[in-house]
């Protein structure tokens, strides 16, 4: 029997060092000088750079669709740190910078999260939604991810009106799990995002045109059972393509899944044999 680590010993210890590593990326930021992205503005910038809409109220297993609700009313708060902000030459986007502690002070109600592998609860759960969006949208431009975390090799629910490869979603957990990208080119970017009855809907716009658009694919995608398991696998690529040509002028692997399978799989899934 393995040892437990001082976070398992008991929901104390856990919260405590939860706290340590709060306090540890605070220091890590301040010692860096790191320059965030602050400033937001009404006025859009002129070119957009790419649109997507998430759904917000999703069938996902058996998770109770208060849960849901719930992450409406949380994503509502949490776009107003994000609508109109710029991101300068220079400038570092941060998820947790902006929107800070999700507290029910704030008006943050307990919306799904993810805890070790499985389907949770907490305050201000559903944030995953608006960081998926957003680095959704950076991969179809020319911004720099700098920290990206996914959900550990997992796949936790069945597909429900999937529109983007498995695989290129984020995790992120208050503030030592973040998600950041960092300008480094000559333009400036802006993220524009709102919330209607249905949809999380976001622009990523621009300053001035880009000179390569992207397209992200998946390929090889199947089911295989290994040992009694069954694993998720395929590849997600990114494809690089000058604007004037119209050329794929680079083709990067960008994630390769090989996630456990979490919920039950339906009679009608092929799934390969594996030894």
């Amino acid at each position: 029997m393995s040892r437990k680590l001082f976070c398992e010993l008991c929901p104390f210890t856990y919260r405590l060092s939860m706290e340590k590593e709060i306090m540890k990326r605070r220091m890590q930021d301040l010692l860096h000088r790191i320059p965030f992205a602050t400033q937001r503005t009404e006025e859009q910038l002129p070119v957009l750079v790419y649109r997507h809409n998430s759904l917000i109220r999703r069938r996902l297993g058996n998770v109770n669709m208060l849960l849901q609700e719930n992450k409406a009313t949380n994503l509502a708060l949490a776009v107003k740190h994000f609508d109109g902000l710029l991101i300068r030459p220079g400038e570092t986007f941060s998820v947790w910078q902006l929107i800070g502690r999700t507290t029910k002070r704030k008006g943050y109600k307990e919306g799904l999260t993810i805890a070790k592998g499985q389907p949770s609860q907490g305050i201000g759960g559903g944030m995953c939604q608006l960081s998926n969006l957003i680095h959704w949208m950076v991969l179809h431009s020319e911004l720099t991810i700098t920290e990206h975390h996914h959900h550990d090799g997992l796949d936790l629910f069945p597909d429900f009106g999937r529109q983007i490869p498995f695989g290129t979603g984020t995790s992120i957990s208050y503030n030592y799990i973040d998600y950041r990208f960092k300008n480094n080119t000559s333009n400036t970017y802006q993220l524009c995002l709102k919330v209607d009855n249905e949809y999380l809907c976001g622009e990523l716009r621009a300053k001035e045109p880009q000179t390569h658009t992207f397209h992200i694919h998946a390929e090889n995608e199947y089911f295989s059972r290994e040992k009694g398991i069954v694993y998720r696998n395929g590849e997600v690529y990114r494809d690089t393509i000058d604007v004037t040509t119209g050329q794929c002028v680079d083709s990067q692997l960008i994630r390769t899944n090989h996630a456990k399978v979490m919920y039950e799989c339906p009679p009608t899934m092929e799934i390969r044999e594996e030894e």
